[in-house]
């Protein structure tokens, strides 16, 4: 058998361990996505008719959660409600959690690798 042949079965030795991974993260990102819905309808709850917000559709609330998601700071303005206010944060925390967290999976799996 030739070396990569020998590569090849060594790769697939460790396909279980990718597959968990893989699950893992598959996970993380159907949590995310429920997150970000179950957030948009808290903050179009919340924010479509206070005074001074810039959410007056879903959409601009599904917008608002997911680039509070997908970055630290954003142009977009602060919610004006203390609800809204309140659910920033938590996206804000589930953020860097879900980061943190899946950064962890990932050099666990490079950690363990045994070769």
């Amino acid at each position: 058998m030739g070396a990569l042949g020998q590569e090849l079965q060594q790769l697939m030795r460790y396909e279980a361990r990718h597959g968990r991974l893989l699950a893992r993260l598959r996970l993380v990102v159907l949590a995310t996505l429920a997150i970000d819905l179950v957030g948009a309808a808290l903050v179009y709850a919340l924010e479509r008719h206070a005074h001074g917000s810039e959410v007056h559709t879903f959409w601009d609330a599904f917008f608002f959660t997911t680039v509070q998601l997908l970055t630290v700071s954003s142009q977009t303005r602060n919610p004006v409600t203390t609800g809204g206010r309140i659910v920033d944060i938590a996206l804000e925390v589930w953020a860097v959690v879900v980061v943190a967290g899946s950064a962890g999976a990932v050099a666990s799996f490079f950690q363990d690798d045994p070769r």
